[in-house]
């Protein structure tokens, strides 16, 4: 079965977009520099399996 012919595939891609949105509020909110936060919004944008890893793992470090 494809999972995008999968009945949940709405509902997986609603999550998605209110993780995104959700990490972009978290992004611009954070006290990081300019240039930190454009990289990570590219890093959100590009990666979204990725940087929900690295979120898991370093974001509270940073």
């Amino acid at each position: 079965m494809d999972i995008l012919s999968s009945p949940y595939s709405g509902f997986l891609w609603i999550i998605h977009i209110v993780v995104f949105i959700w990490a972009l509020i978290q992004i611009l909110n954070s006290s990081m520099d300019g240039v930190s936060k454009i990289l990570w919004i590219l890093v959100v944008g590009l990666f979204p399996v990725v940087w929900l890893i690295i979120y898991v793992l370093l974001w509270r470090k940073i």
